[in-house]
């Protein structure tokens, strides 16, 4: 769907087994660095059992989920900003992406070696910011040059850019990502047109050797348990999100197929895999919501950005759903299940003739009328 999540962090710390469990890849997982040198893309399944309901509904003949794209980028080390290891090459394939993934190391295994060393993951969380706050700070004084030049021909709206460049420059001289920088809608175009690395939302991935029935460290292991406290604080200052994984038991859950793996899991007490909540959590990440269309042939769910209006959504579909848009004809997912089938949810006055600024809501199950006979 075009929404593209990037797998980042130090070399042999998981990363790549990670994506190869994520996506069923087989890329790549040696133990030194620069092994993932062009990026990897996977393409994967968001898991929601509403589609499985909606089939069982209509009786579909297929089923279709909604979709994210995982990309999984070279190790970074320290001084990539000035052109250390991949440097430049690395940072360009970041940029590429809507959101980063931090793959963290907290699993301890002195048969793997670290590129630091050692296992210490806010040292290697403060690694990675502080490259693509470099990154950033560098993109940033450029734009702020030729913004004070032009600033000098006293027009106002050049002088408040200007001034927007050199409030952000030492924001991130501050060690502060772009994203908690506080604008205007101004400013935010301002933000977009600079593609900086620490404007993109982010989630921390902290990797263990084992996982308990909670879904956290096992208590085996308790130096991994306060390292992934090391994580979550780091997270926590920036609000962003964390997901224990086991890279380990998700490498053997990808070798099973779907009922085996629910099998698996139910032995180790574990409710759910930790990938199926990491794609969750990219999904709610980019802001992403999901809207429905289901009927014999198939039912089927589709992303959007959250807030978009009913021709943005039938657009999704199709182009010229959007640009012929009439009118929408939307039941909610629980009125729809409720009913036990479109006919009745609609007998039951369930069904809603929406127009093109209605707001799409979570789960909307949707008929698109559209025109497009005067092209």
């Amino acid at each position: 769907m075009g929404f593209s999540c990037g797998i980042v962090g130090l070399p042999n710390v998981g990363k790549s087994t990670i994506f190869n469990a994520l996506t069923s890849s087989k890329v790549s997982a040696e133990n030194f660095p620069f092994t993932t040198i062009e990026p990897n893309i996977g393409i994967v399944d968001v898991p929601d059992q509403r589609i499985d309901v909606l089939a069982g509904i209509d009786k579909s003949e297929k089923k279709i989920y909604t979709t994210l794209k995982f990309v999984d980028i070279a190790g970074l080390v320290k001084g990539a900003s000035k052109g250390e290891g991949l440097g430049n090459k690395f940072l360009s394939h970041i940029r590429e992406v809507d959101a980063i993934a931090y793959v963290v190391r907290c699993f301890v295994n002195k048969d793997i070696i670290h590129v630091e060393g050692d296992v210490g993951p806010a040292r290697d969380i403060g690694i990675i910011n502080m490259e693509l706050l470099l990154a950033d700070l560098d993109t940033v004084d450029k734009r702020l040059e030729r913004a004070a030049k032009t600033a000098k021909s006293g027009n106002k709206k050049l002088i408040e850019e200007a001034d927007f460049f050199k409030r952000l420059s030492a924001h991130l001289s501050g060690g502060k990502k772009a994203i908690t920088l506080q604008t205007n809608p101004e400013e935010q175009a301002l933000l977009r047109e600079l593609n900086l690395l620490t404007s993109k939302p982010a989630m921390y991935i902290a990797n263990v050797t084992e996982l308990n029935p909670s879904g956290d460290a096992a208590a085996s292991g308790t130096q991994e348990q306060a390292y992934v406290k090391e994580v979550q604080a780091e997270a926590l200052e920036e609000g962003a999100g964390v997901v224990v994984i086991c890279g380990k038991l998700e490498a053997e859950l990808a070798e099973l197929d779907a009922a085996e793996r629910i099998e698996y899991l139910k032995e180790l007490g574990i409710k759910r895999s930790g990938l199926d909540e990491m794609i969750e959590k990219g999904y709610r990440l980019l802001n992403l919501m999901t809207f429905f269309t289901s009927g014999p042939k198939e039912a089927h769910a589709w992303t959007i950005v959250k807030g978009a209006k009913a021709p943005q959504a039938a657009g999704r579909i199709h182009s010229d759903f959007e640009k012929g848009f009439i009118k929408a004809e939307v039941i909610s997912y629980e009125h729809y299940v409720t009913a036990g089938s479109e006919a009745a949810a609609r007998e039951q006055g369930f069904l809603r003739i929406e127009g093109k600024e209605y707001v799409m809501q979570e789960g909307d199950i949707v008929h698109f009328r559209f025109n497009v006979s005067g092209r």
